[in-house]
């Protein structure tokens, strides 16, 4: 299992373990982290599961697909290190994340 710790825009930390293979995105619906709305439940058709990933991890999150950055356009208070949860796989290498979800999903 991998631990990433989510952190709410008013600073509540949350940290879960999420399956290698799995998506950032899943691991939020599955612990009930709030801030990760996920409408479209991870088809890359929203930017309702918009995070903010830290700096050091991300590298290790998998290039922006051009749809992905398209779909950013969306989210509110978008930043360099935005994606979306949904576009990243769990893998070993993000052991120790920690992602931070916007005020407000859309």
């Amino acid at each position: 299992m991998v631990a990433i710790t989510f952190i709410d825009h008013a600073g509540t930390a949350r940290q879960v373990e999420a399956e290698p293979g799995s998506t950032l995105m899943r691991a939020a619906r599955d612990n009930g982290i709030p801030g990760v709305v996920a409408e479209c439940g991870g088809m890359a058709a929203c930017a309702t599961c918009h995070v903010f990933v830290e700096a050091a991890c991300l590298p290790f999150t998998g290039d922006m697909g051009e749809d992905e950055d398209a779909l950013l356009d969306f989210a509110d208070d978008r930043a360099p290190n935005s994606r979306l949860s949904c576009q990243i796989a769990i893998t070993p290498e993000l052991d120790g994340m920690t992602v931070t979800t916007p005020e407000h999903q859309g």
